[in-house]
């Protein structure tokens, strides 16, 4: 599996936006996109990208959840590649299908676990691979170090959820990636939110 943040620098307020292919690009493989952003300046990053011969740049867009910054650019990408979109909104224009969380999803040359996480939005997922601890998390609160906050027991649930995973990396809807003690820190932001439940 490739990962690829193709917002680097931009004008405008967007989030992350990572296109996903197979190691080998191989006809099987299916070139995803996590999220969509809002920045054109992704599409420059997105046609210089190795994706395959014979395959279409994007197959598959799954969207993190429906806020404007991680999904502006879905129209357009629709355009363009025609590909399945997949987001847990009934409400978004374009999306194929709906995810409920519990569902099992091709992404590059992976098989994703979809974990439903509301609390940011009520549309919140995030993506796990378990074959390589990968962890696709939008703007899923995962990094909690005060025990003032309120949370609604679905999200506890949804931490609870993540916890009981081997993460060994995350890729966040904003900033750069986690490598480094994902389950401590998950394990500690579970502990504060339970000292406020």
């Amino acid at each position: 599996m490739k990962i690829l943040n193709l917002f680097t620098k931009g004008t405008q307020y967007t989030s992350n936006v990572y296109l996903v292919t197979g190691t080998w690009n191989a006809l099987s493989d299916m070139n995803t996109l996590i999220d969509t952003g809002r920045d054109p300046a992704i599409l420059t990053g997105l046609m210089a990208a190795s994706t395959g011969v014979g395959k279409k740049r994007v197959e598959q867009v799954i969207l993190t959840h429906s806020h404007y910054d991680h999904v502006t650019l879905l129209p357009l990408i629709c355009d363009m590649f025609n590909p399945v979109v997949r987001a847990a909104s009934p409400f978004l224009e374009g999306v194929d299908v709906i995810l409920k969380g519990g569902e099992n999803v091709r992404v590059g040359d992976r098989d994703f676990e979809i974990i439903s996480t509301p609390g940011h939005s009520n549309d919140s997922i995030c993506l796990y691979c378990w074959q390589e601890g990968v962890l696709f998390s939008g703007d899923t609160p995962l990094v909690i170090r005060t025990t003032d906050g309120t949370y609604e027991p679905e999200f506890i649930s949804a931490l609870e959820t993540l916890c009981s995973r081997d993460i060994r990396s995350i890729y966040f809807g904003h900033g750069p990636p986690l490598f480094d003690g994902c389950n401590e820190i998950l394990k500690e932001s579970l502990r504060n939110v339970r000292k406020n439940k």
